[in-house]
Formats: C-alpha cells, sequence, structure tokens
C-alpha cells in the first residue's frame, strides 16, 4: 500500500515536470530547432542515466534491448509529433490535446488485448471529443489545425507506449530499462537533425530548457513511469501523468506566456472531466487474489 501511494505520489511530480517543460520548450523551440532540442535533451538523458548508475546500466538482461528499442522508437515519434504540435500551437493547447491519451489508453486495450469497454469510457470519449471540438473552436489559422493533428497523432503514440510499458515492462529493472527507451529516443531523433545540419541550443535559457528537460521531464519521469507501471495498472498510470496538462495552462498562464481565456477554460474542463470519468478508480475494493 505505502508503495502504491509513493508512485501515486511519484507519477504527479511527472505530470508538475511535464506540464513545466511544455512551457520550457515553447520558448526553446524558437530559438533552436526542435529536432535538434530533442537530439540534444536525449543525448543528455541517456548519458546522465548511465553514469549515475552504470553498472545497472550496463547489467542488460534477454529482451532488454529489444523490447527497449520498441518502447523507445515509439517514444521517440511521440514525442517529435508533440514537439511539432507546440511549435504550431499554445502550450496550453498542446497539453490538452496530447492529454487525449487518457482517453485513448483503455480504448487500444480494448481493441487490441480484448479488454471489455465500459460504459464510462465510450461516455468519456464523447466528453473528449467535445472538449476537442470547443478547443478547436478557438483556431483562426490554418497552422493551428494543423498543430491539433500532429498532437492527436502523439496522443495516439503515448497511449501505445504506455501499452508497450504495461505489456513489456513488466519484471525488467526500471531503471535500465527507461536508460534504453532514452537512448534509442537519442538514435531516431539524431538521424532527423543531422539531415539538415545540426544546431546546438544558442544561449543559456535554451541550454536550461534542455537540462531541466534532460534531467526532470525524461530521466526523472520516465524512470518513475516506467518503475510505477510494475506496480500500478496502465489506465490508472495515464490518469495520473495527464495532470500534466493542468499543469500546463496554469503555469502557461501563470508565468503570462498566455492568457487565460473562455474557451481553454470550458474546453479544458470538458477533457478533465472526460479524463477524470474513464479513469477514476471503483469504489468497490478489489479481492486478493
Amino acid at each position: 500500500m505505502i508503495k502504491i501511494r509513493l508512485a501515486v505520489v511519484a507519477l504527479l511530480l511527472v505530470g508538475f515536470v511535464w506540464g513545466a517543460a511544455f512551457v520550457l520548450m515553447k520558448d526553446a523551440i524558437q530559438e533552436q530547432p526542435y529536432m535538434d532540442f530533442l537530439a540534444t535533451r536525449f543525448t543528455l538523458a541517456a548519458l546522465a542515466m548511465f553514469l549515475l548508475r552504470p553498472v545497472v546500466a550496463a547489467r542488460i538482461a534477454p529482451g532488454d534491448v529489444k523490447y527497449g528499442a520498441i518502447a523507445g522508437v515509439v517514444l521517440a515519434f511521440a514525442f517529435i509529433t508533440q514537439t511539432i504540435g507546440l511549435e504550431l500551437t499554445t502550450a496550453s493547447i498542446s497539453g490538452f490535446l496530447t492529454g487525449l491519451y487518457v482517453v485513448l489508453t483503455p480504448l487500444f486495450a480494448w481493441l487490441l488485448l480484448k479488454q471489455k469497454i465500459s460504459l464510462k469510457i465510450a461516455i468519456g470519449a464523447l466528453l473528449a471529443a467535445i472538449g476537442l471540438a470547443v478547443l478547436s473552436g478557438a483556431a483562426t489559422t490554418v497552422e493551428f489545425q494543423i498543430g491539433q493533428i500532429w498532437l492527436i497523432i502523439c496522443a495516439v503514440l503515448y497511449a501505445a507506449h504506455i501499452l508497450v510499458l504495461g505489456k513489456f515492462g513488466q519484471g525488467r529493472d526500471s531503471y535500465r530499462f527507461a536508460m534504453l527507451q532514452i537512448a534509442f529516443v537519442a538514435l531516431v531523433t539524431w538521424v532527423f537533425a543531422l539531415a539538415d545540419g545540426y544546431q546546438a541550443p544558442p544561449n543559456g535559457s535554451v541550454w536550461f530548457a534542455v537540462v531541466f528537460t534532460a534531467l526532470l521531464s525524461t530521466v526523472f519521469a520516465f524512470w518513475v513511469q516506467t518503475w510505477a507501471q510494475t506496480i500500478i495498472e496502465p489506465s490508472r498510470v495515464a490518469l495520473l501523468i495527464t495532470s500534466e496538462v493542468i499543469f500546463t495552462a496554469l503555469l502557461a498562464v501563470g508565468v503570462g506566456q498566455e492568457p487565460l481565456t473562455l474557451t481553454m477554460v470550458v474546453g479544458g474542463s470538458i477533457m478533465v472531466t472526460a479524463m477524470l470519468l474513464v479513469e477514476w478508480p471503483n469504489s468497490k475494493p478489489k479481492s486478493l487474489k
């Protein structure tokens, strides 16, 4: 029970640092190409994890590389599509649309793993679609619509990543498995970064965003997520880490990066309601086996 509570608190901290990352990255990728930013971030994160625990990191178990590669490639394209979407729209809307994975995760579990879909999931999906429609009504440019498409693809990939972790992460060292995923994200992003010539972070503020997202939003966050999914079911993990959408909006408004609008409040509230409805824990106690 204590371990579960610790996992819950840790996942909420993940939501906070991811929300802060949205706000930091929004400014950083205006000064450094987003592929170069991601390549720098994930390379630093992978190196940090190896140097912090080299013995654990190097003790590769059977299947670690194979499944770490699968999870890492999915995660890489989730980050790539998310960053493209973030460049084309605001941090708060990016956070809300990315948060669709909380609805998509149980839906994919039903489609792919043959788990039954409940009435609350169906209602939650409908509410999320309504919330997305409200947010879309705020768009006044073609670029914003394109940004929405990238972010929806990102949500699909994040949901897939959560399911991959739930399926292949069991019984593996969470630290090493997280490091391998991050390393494969770095490899994928370097392929794109080198295609048009790599540009290093141009100033201290961009380097701060790189270091923050590398150490907190990557090393800490994905270690926690990988570990937590050995304790908590994937759908509940999705609910807890989607708190990032709330933190993103609060921080973006708080630092003056974006104004608080009625569309943001209404659309965001509907989507958060959908997320809570879909994943709110049952009041009935689970039987012990």
